[in-house]
């Protein structure tokens, strides 16, 4: 894996750090709707562009969510930030359990947003074919969005966001994360895992849905939580913003509530 420095923009000057890793159809971009509403007294947020998207775009590397977690670390080097939490969506949240296994001494906390579980998700017949095409087919991006989104959001939206993600990403870097997050089992590198470890479900999303994290998210991590959105599909940044910055942020402020040494368990 060659060093690399993540483009980032850090917004907040609050004591507790915490990256914010985005998903396979967007670069840091996403999380644009819910930055008017975040505590950024109680936090600092580095928005970061993974190799192959946004300011990263052109980056070559191995495009996987292993060398993503390494990435992330040097950043957090390069920014002095001894300890951290780490908040992805979707493919961003298989980044996040990826430093479970590289880094655990140094999270504070993790939150996964729709996120790939640590064991992958398989694709086969014509979903593998949907997904891989997606690469460089527009309307397959766009199948894909609508589908995990309950497939009732306006065709407008729907063709922004396809618009931002063929502009922000790499063709070539878009197909080799598919692989990456979609075939990687590193679960039983983080099962066990007591970090305590937030998964967000968006209760619209039947591929990343709440029972989807109960098998997984819950079933691995002692000090696992479940929050579902209502009204959320897979993209609770721009369905539900404000439900999202409650529920994540009340997560991550009971980091400093509970204090060192607390048990910060609890499942829902």
């Amino acid at each position: 894996m060659t060093s690399f420095v993540l483009p980032h923009e850090v917004h907040g000057d609050g004591a507790h750090k915490v990256f914010a890793v985005h998903g396979w159809f967007a670069d840091r971009s996403a999380y644009t709707p819910v930055l008017p509403d975040l505590d950024r007294t109680s936090f600092s947020y580095a928005l970061v562009d993974l190799r192959g998207y946004g300011e990263a775009r052109d980056a070559t590397g191995t495009y996987t969510t292993a060398e993503a977690a390494v990435d992330l670390v040097e950043l957090a080097d390069r920014l002095g930030w001894r300890r951290f939490s780490v908040i992805g969506h979707s493919m961003g949240g298989a980044v996040a359990q990826r430093l479970l296994a590289l880094a655990p001494g140094r999270l504070r906390r993790i939150v996964g947003v729709s996120p790939v579980p640590a064991s992958g998700l398989p694709l086969a017949g014509e979903q593998a074919a949907l997904f891989s095409d997606a690469a460089h087919r527009a309307e397959n991006r766009r199948a894909i969005i609508d589908f995990t989104t309950g497939g009732d959001r306006p065709a407008a939206w729907l063709d922004r966001m396809v618009a931002r993600s063929l502009e922000r990403s790499d063709a070539k870097a878009f197909r080799a994360w598919l692989d990456s997050w979609s075939g990687d089992d590193f679960s039983a590198e983080v099962a066990g895992s007591r970090v305590p470890a937030l998964a967000v479900a968006g209760a619209l999303d039947p591929a990343l849905s709440p029972e989807v994290m109960r098998r997984t998210w819950l079933a691995w991590y002692p000090h696992g939580r479940l929050a579902v959105l209502p009204r959320a599909g897979h993209c609770a940044m721009d369905e539900t913003p404000l439900e999202l910055v409650r529920v994540v942020e009340d997560f991550l402020r009971a980091d400093d509530a509970e204090g060192p040494g607390a048990d910060r368990g609890g499942r829902a």
